[in-house]
């Protein structure tokens, strides 16, 4: 017995017309162009595949790249910070005592300078009390003719006035050092407001 009246019969087309087969040629091309139809599909799809791709990995770099950045500048700050207490160690003891200790020296190289621009003119050396002895130690015994140390109580300590001639200096150690002092205070104040800020 057989089974043909159980399955569909594709050989008659469906609303009585005739079949159309086609020829080798035909079915080749039909082939051709089902194949370049696939074929570019598959290649828009690589493409987008691809660009969707290169954009998330761009985006995930990116990403990498502020984050690396965030850590940097927030460990530069915590860093500076952590320096602080040494700053104000530079500002409140180091700098000063070398400030201190230098004085003299500083006021006697800068006479000098001034002495060798303007020859054999009086020389005067205003200090703060209690330092004409540092400053006259230190004056060279050649230096002619021999200035003369002043103690002046309106000059704070690391101040002093120089005058040779008619040329005349004025030295302050202290605004110096205050000066100092504030940019090390204004570097810590940024990075406190940055740390802050995060």
């Amino acid at each position: 017995m057989s089974i043909t009246h159980l399955l569909e019969d594709f050989t008659v087309q469906s609303g009585g017309g005739a079949i159309h087969l086609l020829d080798d040629d035909a079915l080749e091309e039909q082939n051709l162009a089902a194949f370049e139809k696939g074929y570019g599909a598959g290649w828009e799809d690589a493409v987008q595949a691809q660009e969707q791709s290169q954009g998330q990995i761009s985006a995930e770099l990116g990403n990498a790249l502020q984050d690396m950045s965030f850590t940097y500048h927030e460990a530069i700050t915590r860093m500076t910070l952590s320096l602080e207490p040494m700053f104000q160690g530079l500002t409140r003891v180091v700098l000063p005592d070398t400030i201190e200790r230098g004085f003299a020296t500083r006021l006697v190289e800068q006479l000098c300078e001034m002495a060798s621009e303007q020859i054999e003119q009086p020389m005067q050396i205003m200090v703060p009390e209690g330092r004409a002895g540092d400053v006259e130690a230190m004056i060279p015994s050649d230096l002619s003719p021999a200035p003369r140390v002043i103690e002046d109580p309106s000059l704070n300590s690391g101040q002093a006035r120089l005058q040779v001639g008619v040329s005349r200096r004025e030295v302050d150690c202290g605004a110096l050092l205050g000066l100092v002092a504030q940019a090390f205070d204004s570097y810590v104040f940024e990075a406190r407001e940055a740390l802050s800020n995060e």
